[in-house]
């Protein structure tokens, strides 16, 4: 299975507290921090939740 590389490229202040909820659920925590996660349904929901606050690209 692949996995994605998600890393947090806009700033969460302003942001509802829902979607501050998923930034670190995913581990994400400053600006330009970036995390691998697997590739599974779970985490492309999350991820679609942040779309506008992250950058994703398929890793190794």
């Amino acid at each position: 299975m692949a996995n994605l590389k998600v890393t947090l490229i806009h700033s969460v202040i302003g942001r509802p507290q829902t979607q501050r909820d998923v930034v670190k659920g995913l581990g994400l925590g400053r600006i330009n921090s970036s995390v691998v996660v697997p590739d599974n349904a779970a985490m492309r929901g999350a991820i679609r939740k942040i779309n506008h606050l992250v950058d994703v690209e398929l890793a190794d």
